[in-house]
């Protein structure tokens, strides 16, 4: 199996089965795997309908945050690779195929899907809101950090080998997750002498009104998080880091 596609989903019946045929759609090996964390809108209900061979679902027994359902996802993971894709339809499954070519590259470590890169592509702007003015700030305090020239490190679309996922002793359980990956994959890809990728994707941001889930207090758990990871030593024969 070539990538395993994590799908995340909490209160997402208008568009679970929309995001899952897009996902089925791409022409990738793929293994998918749905964790619901205790929906309470139908959407359990409609993920424990579906009959599709290379679509696996797990059930939270209670709501244990976002970032708890990815890593139950990344240790029920079969592919090489892997990816978390959330249950909306911000991001574009199409995506993976370009991020993919990049990831099997021998000194790439991870790849991230960049709405900067993309829009500015596109020659668009990446649409000024509240969100993308946290992005913002978040994003440069990690560059000044960990002296990094990522360009989008909010990305849902964090695309490396599942055994490399498997080193990183992950820790948080909410939005702040991705912050913890973002900033053990920068110290991980200095001590191996290896770098981060980033690929242009595509992006359409929903509203709060429309589902958008975060808030400004994930904001401040993801620069907490910032903060606290950045002395992170890997121990990459599988202990534990301190």
């Amino acid at each position: 199996m070539e990538l395993s596609i994590i799908i995340p989903v909490y209160n997402e019946r208008d568009t679970v089965l929309e995001l899952l045929d897009r996902v089925r759609a791409v022409e990738i090996r793929r293994d998918i795997i749905i964790v619901d964390n205790c929906s309470t809108d139908g959407t359990r209900e409609i993920v424990q309908g579906l009959s599709f061979p290379d679509v696996r679902a797990i059930f939270q027994p209670a709501n244990l945050q976002k970032g708890n359902s990815v890593k139950r996802g990344i240790a029920e993971a079969r592919g090489d690779f892997l990816v978390v894709q959330d249950a909306d339809l911000e991001y574009d499954p199409q995506d993976h195929v370009a991020m993919l070519a990049e990831a099997r590259r021998e000194d790439v470590l991870a790849v991230f899907g960049s709405r900067v890169l993309g829009a500015s592509l596109r020659g668009e702007t990446v649409p000024r809101t509240a969100f993308s003015f946290g992005r913002e700030t978040i994003t440069s305090l990690f560059r000044l950090l960990y002296g990094s020239r990522l360009t989008d490190i909010a990305t849902c679309y964090k695309m490396m080998r599942t055994d490399v996922a498997r080193t990183l002793d992950l820790q948080c359980n909410g939005f702040d997750l991705d912050f913890e990956i973002v900033c053990k994959l920068t110290r991980l890809a200095a001590r191996r002498g290896q770098r981060i990728a980033e690929v242009p994707i595509h992006y359409m941001p929903r509203t709060v009104e429309e589902g958008k889930k975060i808030t400004w207090r994930d904001g401040l758990t993801s620069l907490a998080a910032i903060w606290r990871y950045r002395s992170w030593q890997p121990h990459e024969a599988g202990g534990k880091a301190p």
